[in-house]
């Protein structure tokens, strides 16, 4: 029932688990990598959209992550210090530990979500 009601709706939930109805948008045909950590989107549960700088700050544009690598940079970095200094790609892959966390995990396979 909840999975034909989200079909219908055409949702962003709907969308994230690959349930959207008629052809996919033109964004959605072959998806870029994760721009953090480089390995595939693969529809599913394991894609969330990430603002480089956060809602809370200003932000308006978002971008397709992989949910771990997403969690990542939330647990790590707080959210005026990504406004302030890691509002870019480059600048998120070269603190510390998110360089290890992405080092960690391109080992692993693109659905992965511990």
């Amino acid at each position: 029932m909840v999975l034909r009601r989200l079909m219908r709706a055409n949702t962003k939930e709907a969308r994230l688990l690959g349930l959207q109805l008629g052809p996919p948008p033109p964004a959605a045909v072959g998806p870029e990598p994760c721009p953090l950590c480089g390995r595939p989107l693969v529809a599913g549960l394991s894609i969330d959209e990430h603002h480089l700088v956060p809602r809370s700050q200003g932000g308006k544009e978002k971008f397709l992550v992989h949910r771990i690598c997403h969690q990542k940079i939330h647990q790590t970095i707080p959210e005026k210090e990504l406004a302030r200094r890691y509002h870019t790609w480059e600048a998120l892959s070269e603190h510390p530990e998110i360089r290890a966390f992405i080092s960690w995990v391109k080992k692993r396979p693109p659905e992965f979500m511990p």
